[in-house]
C-alpha cells in the first residue's frame, strides 16, 4: 500500500497542506501527473501541472516534470494551497492600497482593522470580499466533488485584523503554487515592526517554542516546550529603538504560525504595546498613575490596536524567477505613537 502522510502546515491559519508519498513497490510506471490526481482528493489537473511548474511537486527532493514516470519507493512530496472552506464570496466595492500588481500577482498594503477572510460574524468588509470586486475573476479551485462550486482567492498568507502592512496575492495557478512552496519553505522574506512593553534582554535575539491553542482560553496562542501541543515557531528579533518603558523592535520570521509574534512577546514578558489580546493594553512599566497613566492613556487612544506592522516583504517571483522586494512606512496611527514616545524621552 502507498504510504501516504498528510502534514498540514500552519501559515496564518494553515493555507497550505503538505503531502509525502513513498510508492509502493508493486506500482506500475506511471505520469507522475496521473499519478498524482488518483492520490490526492480534489486535486486537479490544472492544479498539479501548476504545482509541478511552480517546483512544488519533488521526486527524490528534485523537482519534477509532469512526464516523469513514478518508479516503486519513489518519494514524492507536494506542497498546494489547501482546499477553501467559504461558499459565498460577495463582489465589494472597498478601496485597497495596491503597491504592486501584474498578470501572476498583486502586493498590497493592508490597514488595520480589515479582516482578511470571511468567517463566522465577518462575512462582509473583509479583504477576500475586495478582492473579489478588484479581480471579479480570481483563482478558483474545485473543493471537492461533493461542492464543486466553491471557490477561493489566492490567499497564500494572513496577517491579523489589526496588524497593517504588506501582503501579497496569487492570481494564477501557477503563482499560488509557487508561492505556497516558498511560504513552505520559509523562504519568503518578512519583516514585521512593533511597539513593546519595556526592552527585551538580550536586545537582539531569537524566540522559539511550540505554539498551540491556550488550555484557558481558546482565542489566544501560547508557547510550549512539548511538540504534542502546538507548532514550531521561530522568530528573530532585533531592538532598534529602546525608549525607555517602551521599545521599537524589528522582528523577521522565519516560520508564519497564528498570532506568532504577538504571543512570543507576551512569551518573553514584553507583550505588543496596546494588544488586549496578550495584556498589552494596560501599563506595565513606570508608575501606573498620575501624569503617566493619563500620558499612556493617550497613546493607547492613538493607536487603538496592537502596534504591529508588516513593513517589508521579499519573495522569488513566480513567472520571471526574479527576488521581488517591498517596503511599507508606519501607518499615522503608528508613527504618531512612535514619536509620542521619543519626544518624551527628549524631554
Amino acid at each position: 500500500m502507498t504510504d501516504l502522510q498528510p502534514d498540514f502546515t500552519d501559515e496564518e491559519d494553515d493555507l497550505y497542506e503538505h503531502h509525502r508519498i513513498v510508492v509502493d513497490p508493486g506500482q506500475s510506471l506511471l505520469r507522475v501527473d496521473r499519478f498524482l490526481i488518483m492520490k490526492l482528493a480534489g486535486a486537479s489537473r490544472t492544479k498539479i501541472q501548476a504545482a509541478i511548474d511552480a517546483d512544488s511537486v519533488r521526486v527524490n527532493d528534485r523537482p519534477t516534470k509532469a512526464s516523469y514516470k513514478v518508479k516503486p519507493t519513489d518519494v514524492i512530496t507536494v506542497a498546494l494551497s489547501r482546499p477553501p472552506r467559504e461558499t459565498d464570496l460577495l463582489p465589494e466595492n472597498i478601496p485597497l492600497n495596491i503597491v504592486y500588481e501584474d498578470a501572476d500577482l498583486l502586493v498590497l498594503n493592508k490597514q488595520a482593522g480589515m479582516v482578511v477572510h470571511p468567517a463566522f460574524g465577518n462575512w462582509t468588509g473583509t479583504l477576500v470580499n475586495a478582492l473579489v470586486y478588484h479581480f471579479q475573476n480570481l483563482p478558483s479551485m474545485q473543493a471537492s466533488h461533493s461542492s464543486p462550486d466553491v471557490v477561493r482567492p489566492g490567499l497564500v498568507h494572513r496577517i491579523d485584523k489589526d496588524t497593517s502592512g504588506l501582503m501579497v496575492i496569487a492570481k494564477s495557478e501557477l503563482a499560488m503554487a509557487h508561492l505556497a512552496r516558498q511560504f513552505y519553505d520559509h523562504s519568503i522574506e518578512r519583516t514585521y515592526n512593533a511597539l513593546v512593553w519595556g526592552t527585551p534582554d538580550p536586545t537582539d535575539g531569537t524566540i522559539t517554542g511550540y505554539i498551540g491553542r491556550s488550555i484557558k482560553d481558546r482565542k489566544v496562542m501560547a508557547i510550549y516546550d512539548d511538540e504534542s501541543k502546538g507548532k514550531w515557531a521561530v522568530s528573530h528579533y532585533k531592538t532598534l529603538e529602546p525608549l525607555q518603558y517602551v521599545s521599537l523592535v524589528q522582528c523577521n520570521l522565519e516560520t508564519g504560525r497564528t498570532h506568532q509574534i504577538r504571543a512570543h512577546f507576551k512569551h518573553i514578558g514584553h507583550p505588543l504595546f496596546n494588544d488586549a489580546t496578550y495584556g498589552g493594553d494596560r501599563i506595565l512599566r513606570g508608575n501606573p498613575n498620575g501624569s503617566f497613566k493619563a500620558f499612556v492613556d493617550n497613546a493607547f487612544a492613538m493607536i487603538p490596536r496592537q502596534a504591529l506592522h508588516a513593513k517589508s516583504l521579499g519573495f522569488i517571483h513566480p513567472r520571471t524567477r526574479e527576488w521581488m522586494q517591498f517596503d511599507s512606512p508606519l501607518p499615522e496611527d503608528f508613527q504618531s505613537v512612535l514619536e509620542k514616545w521619543q519626544k518624551r524621552i527628549v524631554s
